[in-house]
Protein backbone atom coordinates (compact mmCIF):
# COMPACT_ATOMS: atom_id res chain seq x y z
CA UNK A 1 0.00 0.00 0.00
CA UNK A 2 2.97 1.87 0.63
CA UNK A 3 4.96 1.60 -2.08
CA UNK A 4 1.78 2.10 -4.10
CA UNK A 5 1.20 5.55 -2.86
CA UNK A 6 4.75 6.32 -3.50
CA UNK A 7 4.65 5.65 -7.25
CA UNK A 8 1.75 7.24 -7.41
CA UNK A 9 3.35 10.45 -6.13
CA UNK A 10 6.27 10.55 -7.64
CA UNK A 11 4.35 9.90 -11.20
CA UNK A 12 2.31 12.88 -9.82
CA UNK A 13 5.24 14.74 -9.36
CA UNK A 14 7.01 14.31 -12.83
CA UNK A 15 3.53 14.83 -14.63
CA UNK A 16 3.23 18.49 -12.61
CA UNK A 17 6.89 19.08 -13.43
CA UNK A 18 6.44 18.14 -16.95
CA UNK A 19 3.42 20.08 -17.20
CA UNK A 20 5.44 23.74 -15.57
CA UNK A 21 8.39 23.11 -18.16
CA UNK A 22 6.05 23.01 -21.25
CA UNK A 23 4.19 25.70 -20.12
CA UNK A 24 7.62 27.89 -18.78
CA UNK A 25 8.72 26.81 -22.61
CA UNK A 26 5.69 28.69 -24.25
CA UNK A 27 6.00 31.56 -22.05
CA UNK A 28 9.64 31.96 -22.77
CA UNK A 29 9.36 31.43 -26.45
CA UNK A 30 5.70 33.48 -27.49
CA UNK A 31 6.43 36.47 -29.11
CA UNK A 32 6.05 39.77 -26.77
CA UNK A 33 3.12 41.76 -28.49
CA UNK A 34 2.53 44.41 -25.82
CA UNK A 35 -1.38 44.58 -26.62
CA UNK A 36 -4.10 42.41 -26.53
CA UNK A 37 -4.89 40.37 -29.64
CA UNK A 38 -7.43 39.99 -31.81
CA UNK A 39 -8.46 43.57 -31.84
CA UNK A 40 -7.53 45.48 -34.52
CA UNK A 41 -7.14 45.97 -38.37
CA UNK A 42 -6.40 48.11 -41.08
CA UNK A 43 -8.25 51.56 -41.56
CA UNK A 44 -9.91 52.38 -44.99
CA UNK A 45 -12.60 54.72 -44.51
CA UNK A 46 -13.66 58.15 -46.00
CA UNK A 47 -12.66 60.55 -43.93
CA UNK A 48 -14.68 63.59 -42.47
CA UNK A 49 -14.61 66.50 -44.89
CA UNK A 50 -13.63 64.92 -47.92
CA UNK A 51 -10.74 61.88 -49.12
CA UNK A 52 -9.48 58.56 -47.72
CA UNK A 53 -7.81 57.92 -44.53
CA UNK A 54 -6.06 54.99 -44.44
CA UNK A 55 -3.50 53.11 -41.91
CA UNK A 56 -0.73 54.99 -43.02
CA UNK A 57 -2.14 58.56 -41.80
CA UNK A 58 -1.94 57.46 -38.25
CA UNK A 59 1.74 58.23 -38.75
CA UNK A 60 3.20 55.65 -36.60
CA UNK A 61 1.35 56.97 -33.30
CA UNK A 62 -0.72 55.53 -30.87
CA UNK A 63 -4.50 56.24 -31.40
CA UNK A 64 -7.48 55.98 -29.53
CA UNK A 65 -10.78 55.39 -31.67
CA UNK A 66 -14.56 55.55 -30.46
CA UNK A 67 -17.71 54.18 -32.35
CA UNK A 68 -20.65 56.05 -32.66
CA UNK A 69 -22.97 58.20 -34.89
CA UNK A 70 -23.56 61.74 -35.06
CA UNK A 71 -27.21 61.53 -34.17
CA UNK A 72 -26.33 59.92 -30.83
CA UNK A 73 -28.28 61.36 -28.00
CA UNK A 74 -25.81 61.30 -25.07
CA UNK A 75 -23.13 58.39 -25.17
CA UNK A 76 -21.26 60.09 -28.67
CA UNK A 77 -21.11 63.93 -27.40
CA UNK A 78 -20.30 63.07 -24.24
CA UNK A 79 -17.43 61.05 -25.13
CA UNK A 80 -16.16 63.85 -27.65
CA UNK A 81 -16.54 66.88 -25.28
CA UNK A 82 -14.77 64.62 -22.86
CA UNK A 83 -11.67 63.61 -25.27
CA UNK A 84 -11.97 67.16 -26.25
CA UNK A 85 -11.25 68.31 -22.47
CA UNK A 86 -8.83 65.60 -21.90
CA UNK A 87 -6.94 66.90 -24.92
CA UNK A 88 -7.09 70.42 -24.14
CA UNK A 89 -5.41 69.21 -20.47
CA UNK A 90 -2.54 66.83 -21.74
CA UNK A 91 -1.37 70.45 -24.22
CA UNK A 92 1.37 69.50 -26.83
CA UNK A 93 1.50 65.78 -25.41
CA UNK A 94 -2.15 64.95 -27.13
CA UNK A 95 -0.42 65.72 -30.42
CA UNK A 96 1.47 62.33 -29.72
CA UNK A 97 -1.60 59.97 -30.53
CA UNK A 98 -4.60 60.59 -33.36
CA UNK A 99 -8.34 60.68 -32.04
CA UNK A 100 -10.90 58.91 -34.37
CA UNK A 101 -14.21 58.77 -34.46
CA UNK A 102 -15.61 56.27 -36.63
CA UNK A 103 -19.40 56.09 -37.54
CA UNK A 104 -21.46 53.08 -37.25
CA UNK A 105 -24.45 54.93 -38.97
CA UNK A 106 -23.16 55.19 -43.09
CA UNK A 107 -26.68 55.37 -44.05
CA UNK A 108 -27.00 58.89 -42.82
CA UNK A 109 -23.56 60.23 -41.59
CA UNK A 110 -21.53 61.21 -44.66
CA UNK A 111 -18.24 62.91 -44.34
CA UNK A 112 -19.62 66.53 -44.81
CA UNK A 113 -22.09 65.66 -41.85
CA UNK A 114 -19.72 64.29 -39.92
CA UNK A 115 -17.08 67.39 -40.86
CA UNK A 116 -20.06 69.67 -39.59
CA UNK A 117 -20.94 67.22 -36.41
CA UNK A 118 -17.31 67.67 -35.32
CA UNK A 119 -16.95 71.25 -35.96
CA UNK A 120 -17.75 71.33 -32.17
CA UNK A 121 -14.88 69.33 -30.87
CA UNK A 122 -11.07 69.39 -30.96
CA UNK A 123 -10.18 69.94 -34.38
CA UNK A 124 -7.16 66.86 -33.83
CA UNK A 125 -10.47 64.57 -33.81
CA UNK A 126 -11.02 62.91 -37.42
CA UNK A 127 -14.37 61.66 -38.14
CA UNK A 128 -14.57 58.31 -40.46
CA UNK A 129 -17.04 56.94 -42.19
CA UNK A 130 -17.67 54.69 -45.07
CA UNK A 131 -19.96 52.22 -46.97
CA UNK A 132 -22.11 49.50 -45.13
CA UNK A 133 -19.45 47.26 -45.43
CA UNK A 134 -16.54 49.13 -44.39
CA UNK A 135 -18.39 50.05 -41.45
CA UNK A 136 -19.45 46.27 -40.78
CA UNK A 137 -15.60 45.57 -41.62
CA UNK A 138 -13.99 47.62 -39.18
CA UNK A 139 -16.34 47.04 -36.47
CA UNK A 140 -15.45 43.14 -36.74
CA UNK A 141 -12.18 43.96 -36.48
CA UNK A 142 -12.77 45.91 -33.19
CA UNK A 143 -15.32 43.79 -31.87
CA UNK A 144 -17.66 46.22 -32.26
CA UNK A 145 -21.04 46.13 -31.42
CA UNK A 146 -23.97 48.28 -33.03
CA UNK A 147 -27.45 47.69 -34.39
CA UNK A 148 -30.62 50.32 -35.59
CA UNK A 149 -33.10 50.19 -32.69
CA UNK A 150 -36.25 51.40 -34.76
CA UNK A 151 -38.09 54.39 -33.26
CA UNK A 152 -41.92 56.10 -33.28
CA UNK A 153 -42.51 57.48 -36.94
CA UNK A 154 -40.17 54.49 -38.69
CA UNK A 155 -37.25 56.21 -37.74
CA UNK A 156 -34.06 54.74 -35.75
CA UNK A 157 -31.19 54.96 -33.60
CA UNK A 158 -28.14 53.27 -33.25
CA UNK A 159 -27.36 50.64 -30.22
CA UNK A 160 -23.24 50.42 -29.90
CA UNK A 161 -20.58 49.60 -27.77
CA UNK A 162 -19.30 53.18 -25.45
CA UNK A 163 -15.54 52.54 -25.08
CA UNK A 164 -13.08 54.14 -26.60
CA UNK A 165 -10.32 51.57 -27.41
CA UNK A 166 -6.78 52.78 -26.71
CA UNK A 167 -3.90 51.11 -29.32
CA UNK A 168 -0.57 51.61 -29.55
CA UNK A 169 1.82 52.59 -32.17
CA UNK A 170 1.74 48.93 -33.26
CA UNK A 171 -1.95 48.42 -33.62
CA UNK A 172 -2.58 46.88 -30.29
CA UNK A 173 -5.17 46.87 -27.92
CA UNK A 174 -3.69 48.33 -24.52
CA UNK A 175 -6.47 49.81 -22.87
CA UNK A 176 -9.74 51.21 -23.28
CA UNK A 177 -11.87 54.34 -21.65
CA UNK A 178 -15.27 53.66 -20.11
CA UNK A 179 -18.28 55.92 -21.22
CA UNK A 180 -18.23 58.70 -18.41
CA UNK A 181 -14.87 57.69 -16.62
CA UNK A 182 -13.36 59.93 -14.53
CA UNK A 183 -11.16 62.97 -15.65
CA UNK A 184 -8.44 62.75 -14.10
CA UNK A 185 -8.37 58.66 -15.11
CA UNK A 186 -8.93 59.10 -18.21
CA UNK A 187 -6.24 61.87 -18.72
CA UNK A 188 -3.68 59.80 -16.90
CA UNK A 189 -4.53 56.73 -19.52
CA UNK A 190 -4.37 59.45 -22.46
CA UNK A 191 -0.87 60.29 -20.89
CA UNK A 192 0.29 56.89 -20.61
CA UNK A 193 -0.57 56.41 -24.15
CA UNK A 194 1.06 59.23 -25.73
CA UNK A 195 4.23 58.72 -23.27
CA UNK A 196 4.94 54.95 -24.33
CA UNK A 197 3.51 54.80 -27.82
Amino acid sequence: MARRFKVAAWTGAVLIALGLSASLAYFLTRPETGGIAGIGGPIDLAKAGGGRFTTPDIGGKPYAIFFGFTRCPNVCPTTLSDLTLDMDELGPLADRFKVLFVSVDPDRDTPESMHDYLSAFDPRIVGLSGTTAEIAAIAKDYRVYYRKVPTEGGDYTMDHTASVYLMNAKGQLVGTLAFEEDRKTQVAKLKRLAEEG
